[in-house]
């Protein structure tokens, strides 16, 4: 399993090439920099996440806040799942049998609509 999207080799590449950059008498103070600043994030992140449970109540004490990770979502999946549940919907209530049974219009969407007169004209608007 990797961590963070880096697998083995990347990792010792990048372990090498730290070697190389901070050399030996650096490294392990930055190291241990960061070995701080890691266990210092989650800390923080645990605070949080435990200030929320104390503040949502006891009704959102078993909530599985992982469902909340916006990496989860899927642009595609959701307009798919919309559109599929679109589809499925029954007719509305309230229209005729008539309109029903005619299914949509079958009217090109590129074109307008003919015009049925000249347009309305009032002398009183400014």
């Amino acid at each position: 399993m990797s961590i963070a999207g880096i697998n083995g080799n990347e990792f010792i590449v990048l372990a090498i090439l730290a070697a190389v950059l901070l050399g030996p008498e650096k490294l392990p103070d930055y190291a241990r920099k960061l070995a701080t600043l890691i266990r210092e994030l989650r800390r923080l992140a645990s605070g949080a996440q435990e200030q929320l449970r104390e503040e949502l109540g006891e009704d959102f004490a078993d909530m599985d806040l992982k469902k909340f990770d916006p990496r989860q979502y899927d642009p595609r999946r959701i307009i798919s799942e919309a559109l599929r549940d679109q589809l499925e919907e029954p007719p509305a209530q309230g229209f005729p049998d008539s309109a029903r049974s005619r299914g949509p219009e079958t009217r090109s969407s590129s074109s307008p609509p003919e015009p049925s007169g000249p347009a309305p004209f009032d002398d009183e608007s400014t």
